[in-house]
């Protein structure tokens, strides 16, 4: 091997760029490096993180879902509850009200009956009255005789 100074020159050259690229090229592409390392790793706990926060959002959204869905289900039950409790107060109500119906129509009924006994006392006593003229072929005086009819009218 035959050595120049060419080489000796390229190999001082070379020794100086390796110099000054390990003192000024390579830190800050190592920085850079492990720069953006870093920010990978932070990026991948990031998803991680908001992998675990997705997951336990959707545990408390079924967990808020369910629940929801049990006080609806409390709710239409105690609806249904309230409606026949209603319904049961209107039926009630209803029964009370055909009662006093009933029984307001049977007074009436009896009162009617009652006025119906007295105008046809008053009217058997008129034609007993017009009778009895035309078989005495007299007058006969109400009044005198008010006594004896109030008795047969009573016996009606």
């Amino acid at each position: 091997m035959n050595f120049n100074a060419t080489f000796i020159g390229q190999i001082v050259v070379f020794a100086i760029f390796v110099w000054i690229c390990a003192k000024f090229v390579w830190p800050p592409i190592m920085e850079a490096m492990q720069a953006r390392q870093k920010k990978i790793a932070e990026g991948l706990d990031s998803a991680d993180k908001a992998e675990k926060d997705l997951e336990l959002a959707k545990h408390e959204a079924a967990k808020k879902l369910q629940e929801a869905k049990q006080e609806a289900a409390s709710i239409l039950e105690q609806a249904n509850k309230r409606a026949a409790q209603i319904v049961d107060d209107a039926k009630g109500e209803a029964q009370e009200e055909g009662k006093r119906i009933v029984a307001s129509a049977q007074a009436e009924v009896e009162k009617e009956v009652n006025a119906a006994r007295e105008e046809l006392r008053g009217r058997i006593s008129e034609l007993t009255l017009a009778g009895a003229e035309k078989i005495l072929g007299s007058e006969v005086d109400a009044k005198k005789h008010s006594e004896l009819l109030d008795k047969l009218a009573a016996e009606l």
